[in-house]
């Protein structure tokens, strides 16, 4: 994605969630995965490497393993049903696990982040390649397994409150529908420490444990990655945090309850390993 992710932050972030499967997966065949960020700085196109060693130490959480097969983005509205501390709390300590913080804005700083994903809209509206870009990533499933399909693109919000993603397709209106969605969106933001390589890859896989759990819960989660995808707006998405130490967030997430929408497609691991997935064993 050229114009939408030029450093790869979002790339990174999306193999860091693949990583956190895999590392799921193993621990569910009983075998200790052992995992290694960026281990060769000479060949900068390898981020990781998993090797299946001895005896899982931990037995894995047959419920996150379980629910590989049915998490996935929705684009729907959500209820006005709230979410339990104890699942708020879930969630936090999936993102603690990884390394990342997840925190909840107060009501202000929630719609400050609705702004700014709305002033994103705006500008990539305006910005024809990254709008054509946007159209080409919404395609009819095939065996490829990429992209999103039409008709997880979702409705947008007809208060025009919440900023929903529309891939380019206000250059088609009449394809737009338009639906109320949740008067109080309940938004969580996911930072880490540093902004490096390998802090993209961690925020991916904290991500990826935050969305398993909320599986878990039955909690539905959208993803507002729109003001991630402009620098200026990004570093205004954390401001005077509480903790100067997680001020570059990764993601912004949109959590609730909700339908469970249509699936995305998935791409099989025959292609994943020709994609250039090497497994690595020991």
């Amino acid at each position: 994605m050229r114009h939408t992710d030029p450093t790869g932050r979002a790339l990174h972030v999306s193999v860091g969630c693949a990583l956190l499967n895999l590392r799921i997966a193993v621990a569910h065949v009983a075998r200790e995965p052992v995992t290694r960020l960026l281990p060769r700085p000479d060949e900068p196109g390898l981020l990781a490497t998993v090797r299946l060693c001895g005896p899982a130490r931990f037995s894995a959480a047959p419920r996150l393993y379980d629910a590989l097969w049915r998490r996935h983005s929705i684009r729907l509205p959500f209820s006005d049903r709230p979410l339990p501390g104890a699942v708020l709390a879930e969630l936090a300590e999936a993102a603690h696990a990884e390394g990342a913080v997840l925190g909840r804005p107060e009501l202000g700083t929630a719609d400050r982040l609705l702004r700014l994903t709305r002033e994103d809209e705006q500008r990539t509206r305006a910005d024809r390649e990254r709008a054509v870009e946007g159209r080409r990533w919404v395609r009819e499933p095939d065996h490829t397994g990429l992209g999103v399909p039409p008709a997880a693109v979702g409705p947008q919000d007809y208060r025009e409150h919440l900023p929903m993603r529309d891939f380019g397709a206000h250059h088609h209106a009449a394809d737009l529908t338009a639906r109320p969605f949740e008067a109080r969106p309940r938004l969580v933001v996911l930072t880490t420490a540093h902004d490096r390589r390998a802090d993209w890859l961690r925020a991916g896989q904290a991500l990826q444990r935050i969305l398993l759990v909320a599986t878990v819960h039955g909690v539905r989660a959208a993803s507002l990655h729109q003001a991630l995808e402009w620098p200026d707006l990004r570093e205004r998405l954390v401001s005077a945090p509480s903790d100067d130490r997680w001020a570059h967030a990764q993601m912004v997430i949109r959590v609730g309850y909700g339908p469970e929408g249509p699936p995305s497609p998935r791409r099989p691991a025959s292609q994943v390993l020709e994609s250039g997935l090497r497994p690595v064993l020991s």
